[in-house]
């Protein structure tokens, strides 16, 4: 091939090339973004209820509450971890139950008061962490004053599981139907032995009981023959009130009781004590 028949080929390639790249798709500027999805409205972290764990509050707003375990007013002496709010939280059975012997106790001139209601798990937890901690007894004089915490799980006074995870099951007292003030508990304040005569222990506005409520005590034991008088005959009240709408009591604590027909039987919760796990 001469010398201006490969100029001119080469010209011819360039040629081409140069209209091949004329030919190529211009690029289209990207897609906007997409918008960001809306922000979910804000929800309780944490587990939730199930829907029939009710506020006894929403059924029978006339039961007293006194929840000791969102206070410092308890054996541990401090706010126990899962009680973000001081509510009665249980199952709607036992609410129910619960609101039939609130009616009979009106009509005798008493009312009940709860000190707890459903306990998560994480506050058994905590319970169980403090038991092995024995320099923690700050509390001791008022709530175990005669009992070594030592020997707290093995004599029952703390137990883990409870009960109380379940649902349905409370901690409860009498208190007059005109319920007087009761003076609130300052942390610090010098502490009264739960065994204690009534004049001598917290003022608590409950009726005698004989014992203070959470007593580590054979004394909370609820036929204790040591307690005669006007406190064993408001210990048969309220358990003769309570078994009428079939709760149980537990021998060993005289403010316990537990719905014996509970729907979760073999079930334990760790919902927080607050309005927002309620469904």
């Amino acid at each position: 091939m001469g010398t201006g028949t490969r100029v001119a080929a080469a010209l011819a390639v360039l040629a081409a090339a140069l209209a091949a790249g004329c030919q190529r798709p211009v690029p289209r500027p990207a897609p906007p973004a997409p918008s960001a999805p809306p922000t979910p409205s804000a929800r309780p972290s944490g587990p939730r209820a199930p829907a029939d764990i009710v506020d006894l509050a929403a059924v029978d707003p006339g039961v007293r509450t006194d929840i000791r375990y969102a206070t410092a007013h308890n054996f541990v002496g401090r706010p126990i971890t899962g009680y973000a709010e001081p509510l009665c939280l249980l199952t709607r059975p036992a609410a129910e139950a619960l609101h039939r012997v609130q009616a009979t106790a009106l009509a005798q001139g008493r009312s009940l008061k709860v000190y707890d209601c459903y306990r998560p798990q994480r506050a058994v937890d905590e319970f169980v962490a403090w038991a092995k901690l024995p320099g923690e007894q700050q509390m001791k004089g008022e709530f175990y004053p005669d009992e070594p915490k030592g020997r707290l799980f093995a004599d029952g006074y703390i137990g883990a599981p409870t009960a109380h995870s379940r649902g349905s099951t409370l901690d409860l007292t009498l208190v007059p139907a005109s319920t007087p003030d009761q003076p609130a508990y300052v942390p610090g304040q010098p502490l009264a032995a739960c065994t204690a005569p009534t004049g001598r222990r917290f003022p608590d506005n409950s009726v005698d009981m004989g014992t203070g409520f959470d007593c580590f005590d054979p004394r909370a034991h609820t036929a204790d023959p040591r307690i005669t008088g006007a406190a064993r005959d408001n210990r048969e009240l309220l358990k003769r009130l309570m078994t009428a709408q079939g709760f149980e009591n537990y021998p060993r604590e005289w403010w316990h009781y537990r719905y014996v027909d509970e729907p979760y039987p073999d079930t334990y919760f760790d919902f927080p004590v607050a309005r927002s796990s309620l469904r």
